[in-house]
């Protein structure tokens, strides 16, 4: 993997396109995947967000901080654009956790495509706060600091967010657990 700030230090010196394709090649893969998190799987949406994030940091340029990585410095502009594409369109979101997030089926697991369901379904079933702290903090694997300023927050609210965030999975992964069970403890032990 190519260090990031040598890339984007070298587009902000020289502005030429062959520099901003080798810094582009490098870390549109991450800010698209944070993207496609972020909307569900909608890759039309995603595709736009990112878009969008590259055009106001490319017009940003002069205030990145050379010799900083540059990827976690776009995702920034990844959040904030898909917040707002949010508030434009007063809708929520579902996060479609990516297949490298998930192990792949141990073996003697007949049950994981239900099972990673369930996980996919109760993680789009946050609100769109506690999923975007979860999203970044769990799967993307910033701080809460680094939260807070992407999302204009306080730490604080970060890790109460996570929590709550843990909190409802838990309830909604055992909840939905509980409910299987029940329903096939009711067959009796030798089926109906």
């Amino acid at each position: 993997m190519t260090d990031t700030g040598t890339l984007a230090a070298a587009f902000v010196r020289t502005r030429a396109e062959p520099d901003f394709r080798a810094l582009y090649r490098e870390v549109a893969p991450r800010a698209y995947g944070l993207a496609l998190r972020l909307s569900g799987g909608a890759a039309d949406d995603a595709a736009e967000v990112v878009q969008e994030a590259w055009l106001r940091a490319v017009e940003r340029i002069d205030r990145y901080r050379a010799g900083e990585p540059f990827a976690p410095w776009l995702c920034g502009f990844v959040v904030r654009c898909w917040r707002e594409r949010c508030r434009r369109r007063r809708h929520a979101a579902e996060v479609d956790l990516d297949e490298e997030l998930i192990p792949a089926e141990p073996d003697g697991i007949q049950n994981w495509t239900i099972e990673r369901e369930r996980l996919r379904q109760a993680v789009g079933d946050l609100p769109n706060g506690f999923r975007d702290v979860l999203v970044l903090h769990d799967v993307e694997g910033y701080t809460h600091a680094e939260i807070a300023e992407l999302l204009e927050v306080s730490v604080g609210t970060s890790k109460s967010q996570l929590s709550r965030a843990r909190a409802r999975l838990r309830r909604a992964l055992t909840g939905a657990a509980a409910s299987m069970e029940i329903k096939s403890g009711s067959e009796g032990p030798h089926g109906a």
